[in-house]
């Protein structure tokens, strides 16, 4: 009993020995089993979680891409809005130019002189004409009128200075005259020429910008108007000025020449004049100096005094020789020549010149038909006039005397041989007369 229990206890140590290797090994792998099922089910949380991140992620590059479509739609209305401010901005300017062009031409201060003038106008100028094409903004009409308001009184201030600066300018001219103490005498002559062009020149030397300005705007029919004025202001200094010369020397040669003479010298003396004129005129007007209309006030007002010289003494004038040679004067020399050499200098005259000329031809007309009807039609003739041979004898022995006179007074400075000579063949001519009388 006890072997077998001894037996038994030594089997079981025995077996619990062998047992318990395995059970350590079985430990072992239950608890690598374990740790395999940690790692697995690590890996699948991570696997879950880089699921959930991959989720995530998409979700954040899908408002990634939302908020950067949403930022360039965001970036094109702020360019539209600055694009729109700035259009704004820029229509807006127009508008209020209004306040500072009414402080500048309000101003004490301002004035032609001023540098700042013709810039304000020419903005001024724009903002009328932005104003014109754009009537459906608000206000525009009212912003217009008083635009408009504005550039009166400018171009109001134009007209002024241009006519105190004009009047200066004769002034000084007037009195440099004096001073030289030259008189009245003709505008071409040395001093007076420097005096009346030269000075006139310098004084209002300050006007040509102006001038210029005007004329690059006379298509709009505001600055036409100005430009037409400076025109008749300028003409209108100008003849007061060289009125009294020319009108002088048209009178001398009136006084000490005979028509044909004078209607010459006063016709090449005006134009001279004119040209002078012209050549002064395009010095402030370039653009306006091939318009001959501009210089109508100066150039008609010096045309009719020489036409109001010349048409008395027409009227009274009966030779028609006289008058042949004034229609040869002023159609070949006058008109032909001279008027076509200075070109549009002396174009003014043109008007003029063939009045003058249409007069004469009337003249001419009248004392032809008075001398076909006088002399030719309603000829009577006299006794004297039919008394044939005696006219012809009286008149051939009146030549014969004068041939007798003058070789007379030739052989006195020839000698008695000479004499001679001429005596004989006066006798013979007188004889040979008688003798055809006689036969008839």
């Amino acid at each position: 009993h006890q072997f077998y229990k001894w037996f038994a206890e030594l089997e079981s140590a025995m077996k619990s020995e062998t047992e318990e290797k395995y059970r350590l090994y079985e430990s072992t792998l239950e608890e690598r089993v374990n740790t395999c099922d940690g790692i697995l089910q690590q890996v699948d949380d991570t696997q879950n979680l880089f699921e959930e991140l991959q989720s995530l992620h998409s979700s954040v590059a899908i408002k990634t891409q939302t908020l950067h479509d949403a930022c360039d739609q965001l970036l094109v209305e702020k360019q539209r809005l600055i694009g729109f401010a700035e259009a704004l901005r820029s229509r807006l300017n127009y508008f209020d130019e209004l306040e500072n062009a009414s402080t500048s031409f309000y101003s004490q201060t301002m004035n032609i002189g001023n540098e700042q003038f013709l810039p304000l106008l020419k903005r001024l100028d724009d903002c009328i004409l932005y104003v014109e094409n754009n009537p459906l903004y608000a206000e525009s009409a009212v912003y217009l009128v008083k635009f408009r308001q504005l550039q009166s009184r400018a171009l109001g201030m134009i007209r002024s200075h241009v006519l105190s600066t004009l009047k200066a300018a004769s002034s000084q001219v007037q009195a440099a005259i004096r001073g030289s103490g030259s008189g009245k005498n003709a505008v071409t002559e040395g001093v007076e020429a420097s005096l009346i062009y030269v000075r006139f020149k310098a004084a209002a030397g300050e006007l040509k910008p102006v001038f210029n300005e005007i004329e690059s705007r006379s298509s709009k029919k505001e600055y036409a108007q100005v430009l037409s004025e400076c025109h008749s202001l300028f003409c209108e200094q100008r003849l007061y000025l060289i009125r009294g010369m020319v009108q002088q020397r048209i009178s001398e040669f009136a006084k000490k020449e005979a028509l044909p003479s004078f209607t010459r010298s006063g016709c090449a003396y005006l134009m001279e004049a004119c040209q002078f004129e012209h050549q002064l005129f395009a010095h402030f007007f370039p653009a306006s100096a091939s318009d001959v209309s501009s210089m109508a006030p100066l150039m008609d007002p010096l045309c009719t005094h020489l036409y109001d010289t010349l048409r008395p003494r027409l009227i009274y004038e009966g030779n028609i020789d006289s008058l042949c040679e004034l229609v040869d004067i002023l159609k070949a020399e006058v008109l032909g020549e001279q008027l076509s050499r200075r070109g549009k200098s002396a174009a003014g005259l043109r008007p003029i010149l063939q009045r003058i000329l249409a007069d004469v031809l009337e003249r001419l007309a009248f004392c032809a038909r008075t001398h076909i009807r006088e002399g030719i039609a309603n000829f009577r003739p006299s006794d004297e006039d039919l008394d044939y041979p005696g006219k012809l004898e009286r008149s051939t022995i009146s030549s014969a005397n004068m041939c007798m006179l003058v070789t007379t007074q030739t052989c006195m400075r020839h000698g008695t041989d000479h004499w001679r000579k001429q005596f004989r063949a006066c006798q013979s001519y007188i004889t040979a007369w008688n003798l055809r009388f006689l036969l008839d």
